[in-house]
């Protein structure tokens, strides 16, 4: 074990001044090789005689403890540093570590609001000084949740159609026209309480001092609107309105996909009106909608309860 030690403090010195790593990196990667020294010497082996069946079976026994798949994977990364080092300095001739790989990660369902939340939120009217701001603010949320728009072609809308126009709105036929990921265009259905929420904003917006801006929602300097500022705006709003969790764009954008999906079960439609390229992207949303059917039957039915 004192050899094995002095590997590690010399591959620490190593990191810490040729490779000039930040202190808390340093720090971080010593808890991670004390990790496989506390492994090696529970099976008996030297560090550098440490082998791939090794570290597949101390990964295996990390995951069966709980540890996340990410944190897994951090730990190997140091793991490996540490043994290419010894490669280099011709203590190893294998990296036992090198096609080892931490198991993956489950990935997070996204955020969406309940329906309930999600017609609270569109229909909560703040008590604005301004009431130009609240006029805004009102059609940004209709049309984010409306027509599932991402925060980025919402920004990019004009109020008319022009050949510079990344996007703009149809008012007439109820449709938006956005240019989505990869220069996609699509058009998406535009539904009655987004579109009054729209026509209350272009009448506030025209009595303003800077209707000379093409760009559709603008800022209280004239200028179009920024993706950050909508953010804070509806994360403010979210908060007066009474709701648990600040709300951010793209919640309203999954709150869309995954109300539409239950009404309708048509995941097809749904990866359309999303400009989803692949419908594998839009099938996490059935995980959202089961998750939801979940927790209404552990909620309801008599069977779901479980005795203590």
């Amino acid at each position: 074990m004192s050899d094995d030690s002095g590997l590690v403090e010399r591959y620490l010195e190593h990191v810490r001044v040729e490779k000039r790593l930040a202190h808390r990196t340093v720090e971080l990667y010593a808890l991670d090789l004390q990790k496989l020294a506390e492994q090696a010497a529970k099976a008996g082996v030297p560090l550098l005689q440490v082998q791939n069946a090794h570290i597949r079976r101390w990964v295996a026994q990390m995951h069966g403890a709980g540890r996340s798949g990410r944190g897994i994977a951090l730990i190997l990364s140091g793991w490996r540093g540490f043994y290419t080092w010894l490669g280099r300095e011709a203590l190893v001739k294998s990296n036992p570590v090198q096609d080892v790989r931490a198991p993956k990660a489950a990935k997070p369902l996204p955020k969406a609001l309940s329906v309930d939340e999600a017609v609270q939120f569109a229909d909560f009217s703040a008590d604005e000084a301004d009431p130009w701001l609240e006029a805004r603010d009102a059609a940004i949320v209709e049309l984010l949740y409306g027509c599932g728009l991402r925060v980025g072609e919402l920004v990019g809308l004009d109020v008319q159609a022009s050949g510079t126009a990344k996007g703009w709105i149809d008012a007439q036929a109820g449709e938006a026209h956005v240019l989505g990921k990869g220069s996609k265009r699509r058009s998406v259905p535009v539904g009655g309480k987004a579109l009054h929420a729209l026509r209350a904003w272009l009448a506030a917006r025209s009595a303003g001092s800077h209707a000379q801006e093409n760009a559709l929602f603008l800022g209280r300097h004239g200028t179009r609107l920024s993706a950050q500022a909508i953010w804070q705006r509806l994360k403010q709003r979210s908060l007066r309105a009474g709701l648990a969790t600040p709300v951010h764009p793209h919640m309203l954008r999954h709150s869309f996909a995954s109300h539409v999906l239950q009404s309708s079960g048509d995941l097809r439609a749904v990866q359309e009106l999303l400009g989803h390229a692949n419908i594998g992207t839009t099938q996490v949303y059935t995980r959202l909608d089961f998750q939801h059917l979940a927790k209404a039957y552990d909620a309801a039915h008599p069977r779901a309860k479980r005795k203590p």
